[in-house]
Protein backbone atom coordinates (compact mmCIF):
# COMPACT_ATOMS: atom_id res chain seq x y z
CA UNK A 1 0.00 0.00 0.00
CA UNK A 2 1.30 3.47 -0.87
CA UNK A 3 2.42 5.17 2.32
CA UNK A 4 1.46 8.53 0.77
CA UNK A 5 -2.27 7.79 0.41
CA UNK A 6 -2.75 10.47 3.08
CA UNK A 7 -1.06 13.82 2.54
CA UNK A 8 1.74 14.36 5.11
CA UNK A 9 0.27 17.63 6.36
CA UNK A 10 -2.91 15.82 7.38
CA UNK A 11 -0.82 13.43 9.46
CA UNK A 12 0.74 16.34 11.33
CA UNK A 13 -2.64 17.97 11.89
CA UNK A 14 -4.14 14.70 13.16
CA UNK A 15 -1.23 14.15 15.52
CA UNK A 16 -1.63 17.70 16.79
CA UNK A 17 -5.34 17.15 17.43
CA UNK A 18 -4.63 14.07 19.58
CA UNK A 19 -1.90 15.85 21.53
CA UNK A 20 -4.16 18.85 22.12
CA UNK A 21 -7.00 16.63 23.33
CA UNK A 22 -4.56 14.85 25.62
CA UNK A 23 -3.46 18.10 27.23
CA UNK A 24 -7.11 19.04 27.86
CA UNK A 25 -8.03 15.95 29.89
CA UNK A 26 -7.18 15.28 33.53
CA UNK A 27 -7.43 11.49 33.54
CA UNK A 28 -3.85 10.21 33.27
CA UNK A 29 -4.73 7.02 31.39
CA UNK A 30 -6.78 8.82 28.73
CA UNK A 31 -4.10 11.50 28.39
CA UNK A 32 -1.38 8.92 27.80
CA UNK A 33 -3.47 6.97 25.29
CA UNK A 34 -4.17 10.14 23.30
CA UNK A 35 -0.48 11.05 23.32
CA UNK A 36 0.43 7.55 22.13
CA UNK A 37 -1.98 7.85 19.21
CA UNK A 38 -0.59 11.29 18.40
CA UNK A 39 2.96 9.90 18.54
CA UNK A 40 1.93 7.18 16.10
CA UNK A 41 0.76 9.79 13.59
CA UNK A 42 3.96 11.80 14.05
CA UNK A 43 6.02 8.67 13.36
CA UNK A 44 3.97 8.01 10.25
CA UNK A 45 4.64 11.59 9.13
CA UNK A 46 8.39 11.29 9.73
CA UNK A 47 8.47 8.20 7.52
CA UNK A 48 6.71 9.79 4.54
CA UNK A 49 7.29 13.55 4.74
CA UNK A 50 10.63 13.54 2.92
CA UNK A 51 12.39 11.50 0.28
CA UNK A 52 13.94 9.46 3.04
CA UNK A 53 12.65 8.72 6.58
CA UNK A 54 13.59 11.35 9.13
CA UNK A 55 15.45 8.90 11.36
CA UNK A 56 16.49 11.41 14.01
CA UNK A 57 12.90 12.51 14.58
CA UNK A 58 11.70 8.89 14.39
CA UNK A 59 14.21 7.81 17.05
CA UNK A 60 13.35 10.72 19.35
CA UNK A 61 9.58 10.17 19.04
CA UNK A 62 10.02 6.43 19.52
CA UNK A 63 11.91 6.97 22.78
CA UNK A 64 9.26 9.43 24.00
CA UNK A 65 6.47 7.06 22.98
CA UNK A 66 8.16 4.15 24.77
CA UNK A 67 8.51 6.21 27.96
CA UNK A 68 4.83 7.12 27.71
CA UNK A 69 3.89 3.47 27.20
CA UNK A 70 5.90 2.44 30.26
CA UNK A 71 4.12 5.11 32.32
CA UNK A 72 0.71 3.95 31.05
CA UNK A 73 1.57 0.34 31.89
CA UNK A 74 2.50 1.42 35.42
CA UNK A 75 -0.83 3.19 35.86
CA UNK A 76 -2.79 0.18 34.63
CA UNK A 77 -0.74 -2.21 36.79
CA UNK A 78 -1.30 -0.04 39.86
CA UNK A 79 -5.06 -0.56 39.46
CA UNK A 80 -4.84 -4.27 38.66
CA UNK A 81 -5.76 -6.76 41.38
CA UNK A 82 -3.07 -9.06 39.98
CA UNK A 83 -0.46 -7.16 42.00
CA UNK A 84 -2.25 -7.67 45.32
CA UNK A 85 0.12 -9.85 47.41
CA UNK A 86 -1.14 -13.42 47.67
CA UNK A 87 -0.63 -13.42 51.45
CA UNK A 88 -3.06 -10.51 51.85
CA UNK A 89 -5.69 -11.19 49.18
CA UNK A 90 -8.08 -12.42 51.86
CA UNK A 91 -8.31 -8.94 53.39
CA UNK A 92 -8.12 -6.73 50.28
CA UNK A 93 -11.92 -6.33 50.22
CA UNK A 94 -11.60 -4.50 53.54
CA UNK A 95 -9.30 -1.99 51.86
CA UNK A 96 -11.35 -1.66 48.67
CA UNK A 97 -11.06 2.14 48.72
CA UNK A 98 -7.31 1.76 48.13
CA UNK A 99 -6.12 1.04 44.57
CA UNK A 100 -4.30 -2.33 44.44
CA UNK A 101 -0.95 -0.59 44.03
CA UNK A 102 -1.42 1.51 47.16
CA UNK A 103 -2.69 -1.53 49.07
CA UNK A 104 0.40 -3.48 48.04
CA UNK A 105 2.60 -0.66 49.26
CA UNK A 106 0.67 -0.34 52.53
CA UNK A 107 0.82 -4.02 53.49
CA UNK A 108 4.43 -4.13 52.36
CA UNK A 109 5.19 -1.77 55.26
CA UNK A 110 3.26 -3.91 57.77
CA UNK A 111 3.83 -7.00 59.87
CA UNK A 112 0.93 -9.46 60.07
CA UNK A 113 0.72 -11.84 63.00
CA UNK A 114 -1.63 -13.67 65.37
CA UNK A 115 -1.61 -12.89 69.09
CA UNK A 116 -0.71 -15.82 71.33
CA UNK A 117 -2.15 -14.12 74.43
CA UNK A 118 -4.31 -11.14 75.29
CA UNK A 119 -2.48 -7.93 74.55
CA UNK A 120 -3.02 -4.28 75.46
CA UNK A 121 -2.14 -2.47 72.26
CA UNK A 122 -2.85 1.12 73.33
CA UNK A 123 -3.27 2.85 76.69
CA UNK A 124 -5.34 5.95 77.22
CA UNK A 125 -3.14 9.04 77.53
CA UNK A 126 0.03 7.23 76.42
CA UNK A 127 1.95 8.05 73.24
CA UNK A 128 1.44 5.63 70.34
CA UNK A 129 4.23 4.46 68.07
CA UNK A 130 2.31 1.71 66.25
CA UNK A 131 -0.69 1.72 63.95
CA UNK A 132 -2.80 -1.45 64.01
CA UNK A 133 -5.48 -2.92 61.79
CA UNK A 134 -7.58 -5.66 63.39
CA UNK A 135 -7.92 -8.50 60.87
CA UNK A 136 -9.86 -10.78 63.24
CA UNK A 137 -10.95 -10.76 66.86
CA UNK A 138 -13.12 -8.47 68.98
CA UNK A 139 -11.41 -5.26 70.03
CA UNK A 140 -12.09 -4.31 73.65
CA UNK A 141 -12.17 -0.53 74.14
CA UNK A 142 -12.10 1.42 77.39
CA UNK A 143 -12.50 5.17 77.11
CA UNK A 144 -13.26 7.59 79.94
CA UNK A 145 -14.71 4.82 82.06
CA UNK A 146 -16.91 3.40 79.28
CA UNK A 147 -16.26 -0.06 77.91
CA UNK A 148 -17.45 -1.50 74.62
CA UNK A 149 -16.45 -3.87 71.84
CA UNK A 150 -15.45 -3.17 68.26
CA UNK A 151 -15.61 -5.81 65.52
CA UNK A 152 -12.66 -6.73 63.33
CA UNK A 153 -11.89 -4.52 60.36
CA UNK A 154 -10.91 -1.32 62.19
CA UNK A 155 -7.71 0.64 62.74
CA UNK A 156 -6.26 1.25 66.20
CA UNK A 157 -3.93 4.18 66.81
CA UNK A 158 -5.09 6.06 63.72
CA UNK A 159 -5.80 9.32 65.60
CA UNK A 160 -2.26 9.32 66.96
CA UNK A 161 -0.95 8.59 63.45
CA UNK A 162 -2.86 11.52 61.94
CA UNK A 163 -2.35 14.07 64.72
CA UNK A 164 0.59 12.93 66.85
CA UNK A 165 -1.66 13.06 69.93
CA UNK A 166 -1.60 10.50 72.72
CA UNK A 167 -3.98 7.56 72.62
CA UNK A 168 -7.58 8.47 73.43
CA UNK A 169 -8.48 4.98 74.69
CA UNK A 170 -7.12 1.77 76.15
CA UNK A 171 -7.60 -1.12 73.73
CA UNK A 172 -7.13 -4.87 74.15
CA UNK A 173 -7.21 -7.81 71.81
CA UNK A 174 -7.76 -11.43 72.92
CA UNK A 175 -5.47 -14.34 72.18
CA UNK A 176 -6.04 -15.63 68.66
CA UNK A 177 -6.76 -12.18 67.21
CA UNK A 178 -4.88 -11.33 64.01
CA UNK A 179 -3.47 -7.89 63.27
CA UNK A 180 -1.48 -5.85 60.82
CA UNK A 181 0.94 -3.47 62.53
CA UNK A 182 2.95 -0.54 61.17
CA UNK A 183 5.67 1.56 62.73
CA UNK A 184 4.10 5.04 62.82
CA UNK A 185 7.32 6.99 62.22
CA UNK A 186 8.26 4.83 59.25
CA UNK A 187 4.76 5.03 57.78
CA UNK A 188 4.74 8.82 58.11
CA UNK A 189 8.07 9.06 56.28
CA UNK A 190 6.72 6.86 53.51
CA UNK A 191 3.55 8.91 53.22
CA UNK A 192 5.55 12.14 53.09
CA UNK A 193 7.53 10.85 50.12
CA UNK A 194 4.44 9.54 48.33
CA UNK A 195 1.66 12.18 48.33
CA UNK A 196 -0.77 10.00 46.37
CA UNK A 197 -0.26 7.12 48.78
CA UNK A 198 -0.68 9.50 51.73
CA UNK A 199 -3.97 10.87 50.36
CA UNK A 200 -5.37 7.37 49.80
CA UNK A 201 -4.36 6.19 53.28
CA UNK A 202 -5.71 9.30 55.01
CA UNK A 203 -9.01 8.98 53.16
CA UNK A 204 -9.36 5.39 54.30
CA UNK A 205 -8.51 6.23 57.90
CA UNK A 206 -11.06 9.06 57.83
CA UNK A 207 -13.72 6.61 56.68
CA UNK A 208 -12.64 4.23 59.44
CA UNK A 209 -13.11 7.00 62.01
CA UNK A 210 -16.60 7.72 60.70
CA UNK A 211 -17.52 4.04 60.95
CA UNK A 212 -16.19 3.90 64.50
CA UNK A 213 -18.46 6.73 65.57
CA UNK A 214 -21.41 4.61 64.47
CA UNK A 215 -19.96 1.43 65.97
CA UNK A 216 -19.09 2.89 69.38
CA UNK A 217 -22.05 1.47 71.32
CA UNK A 218 -21.42 1.42 75.06
CA UNK A 219 -23.15 -1.17 77.30
CA UNK A 220 -25.45 1.34 78.99
CA UNK A 221 -26.91 2.30 75.61
CA UNK A 222 -28.35 -1.14 74.93
CA UNK A 223 -29.79 -3.96 76.98
CA UNK A 224 -26.90 -6.39 76.51
CA UNK A 225 -23.60 -7.01 74.74
CA UNK A 226 -25.20 -9.24 72.11
CA UNK A 227 -27.49 -6.41 71.04
CA UNK A 228 -24.54 -4.03 70.83
CA UNK A 229 -22.62 -6.48 68.65
CA UNK A 230 -25.66 -6.93 66.41
CA UNK A 231 -25.88 -3.17 65.93
CA UNK A 232 -22.17 -2.97 65.17
CA UNK A 233 -22.33 -5.78 62.61
CA UNK A 234 -25.21 -4.05 60.83
CA UNK A 235 -23.33 -0.75 60.64
CA UNK A 236 -20.17 -2.47 59.43
CA UNK A 237 -21.99 -4.40 56.69
CA UNK A 238 -23.61 -1.18 55.48
CA UNK A 239 -20.31 0.70 55.50
CA UNK A 240 -18.38 -1.97 53.65
CA UNK A 241 -21.13 -2.37 51.09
Amino acid sequence: MDAHFIAPQYLVWTAGVFFTLGYLVINQKILRVLLLIGTGFYLWYYFVAADRPLWEAILTSSVMGTANLIGLSGLLLRESKLIVPRAHRDIYKRFKDLPPGDFRELVGQARRYTLTEEEVITREGVAVDKLYFVVSGKLQVEKRGERFLMPAGVFVGEVAYLTGMRSSATTRLPAGAEVLVWDVARLRRRAKRRPRFSMALNAMISKDLAIKVALAVAPHQVDNTREAEAMQDEVRKTALG
